[in-house]
């Protein structure tokens, strides 16, 4: 999610190819994060299981003598686990930076904070650019079609390891936020409290539609090579760019766009006649694409969004809806954002309905704001002044001690 404003598939690249892989290993599978490597099968959806496996991940604070105020936070679609510290490849703070950290909603000072790069994404976790197993090569498009179960599934894997038996709580919005639901319905014992954000029970048509535009840019790309760019030392940037222009519309409103770029001209007094960035809002867009492809894969951006098309609760619970929540012991606090068209607000409806439906324990609000889906990664004080105060409130039922206020 974005913050605001060789023709035969390298078989015969000999040793040119093996001095880029080695280097494709070094930024890859060697991140300026923690790693956790597993060697027993981590078990897919699709009915195969990955061994090895690895995933990468940061942590913020530290984790309480009785280890109960552990939170773990999702990231969403273009995310990754830098959640609050400065990105190692771009520089800039982490993604959440705004509600992460010591006296902000998701407090540092207070909470152990983990945040781990999903399964199939390209920040250190085993992912379609990763090697492997018994091979020279990535992944590529042999890696098994991954869920937003098979990513929490990996992440229960990770808590484990790192010794805590039930989080506090899983926070998280868009992916993050569908990742959050799975954590609540596949481990509700294990959450005490849950915060879906700018997200939905399934991902509609229109969502669905959206997604397949951007992979179909990335697999038009000359310089795709069916998956296998990495062996031909190139990169589909063309395509990536466009996927993700496309995609940066969907997390903005029109009143948002309105306001940033209106119909303003880019660097010029008048229409160039031509096919250039004559409209600032062309040039952001372009800016947005190029940026993008210097940071993330393209094989993860397909397989990203097929688990978010993918992912539909009630249809892994009879079509019953509230059979997914049933007798849940989590207090859920779900939000969402007028202006989020993504995500709009009747899917956060369908949530609460369900819970309340299964008797759960929920409270839910909707943000007035005009910064669209991506409000929630912004500065948005009623949001922040919700997500602190519901994690205020769960933090004191479970007896996790409050800071006092400095002096």
């Amino acid at each position: 999610m974005p913050s605001d404003f060789v023709a035969d598939d390298g078989a015969d690249a000999g040793d040119a190819i093996d001095i880029r892989e080695q280097r494709r290993r070094a930024e890859v599978d060697e991140p300026s994060s923690p790693v956790a490597r597993f060697d027993e099968p981590l078990p897919l959806d699709a009915g195969v299981s990955l061994s090895p496996w690895q995933i990468a991940y940061q942590t913020y604070g530290e984790l309480n003598a009785d280890r109960t105020n552990a939170v773990l936070i999702c990231h969403a679609l273009t995310g990754d686990q830098h959640a609050a510290n400065r990105h190692p490849v771009t520089g800039r703070p982490g993604w959440w930076d705004a509600m992460v950290g010591p006296g902000r909603p998701v407090d540092t000072d207070r909470f152990f904070v983990i945040c781990a790069n999903v399964i199939g994404g390209c920040s250190g976790s085993t992912g379609p650019a990763s090697v492997m197993p018994g091979a020279t090569r990535p992944y590529a498009l042999d890696m098994p079609v991954l869920t937003i179960s098979d990513m929490v599934r990996a992440q229960a894997r990770l808590v484990e390891e790192l010794g805590i038996e039930t989080l506090f709580a899983v926070v998280g919005g868009s992916m993050g936020g569908m990742q959050v639901l799975e954590w609540g319905v596949s481990y509700p014992e294990r959450v005490f409290a849950a915060v879906p954000i700018a997200t939905g029970v399934r991902h509609s048509p229109q969502n669905i539609a959206f997604n397949e535009v951007g992979r179909q840019a990335i697999m038009a790309d000359p310089d795709w090579y069916g998956g296998n760019y990495i062996q031909n030392g190139v990169k589909p940037s063309k395509g990536l760019s466009v996927a993700r222009m496309a995609a940066h519309i969907t997390y903005v409103s029109e009143a948002a766009l309105h306001r940033k770029f209106g119909r303003e001209l880019q660097d010029r007094e008048f229409l160039s006649y031509g096919f250039d960035a004559d409209f600032q809002i062309e040039s952001y867009l372009r800016h947005q694409g190029s940026t993008f492809v210097d940071r993330f894969d393209a094989n993860s951006y397909l397989y990203l969004t097929r688990a978010m098309d993918y992912f539909d609760l009630a249809a892994d619970h009879d079509g019953v809806l509230p059979n997914a929540f049933r007798s849940s012991p989590c207090r859920w606090c779900v939000v969402s954002f007028t202006s989020d068209w993504l995500f709009p607000t009747s899917e956060s409806h369908r949530i609460v309905h369900a819970l309340n439906a299964a008797g759960a324990e929920v409270s839910f609000v909707e943000i007035e704001t005009d910064r669209g889906h991506d409000a929630f990664l912004l500065m948005e004080p009623e949001f922040h002044r919700v997500v602190r105060g519901f994690l205020t409130g769960a933090a004191r039922a479970r007896g996790i001690a409050v800071p006092a206020p400095s002096a």
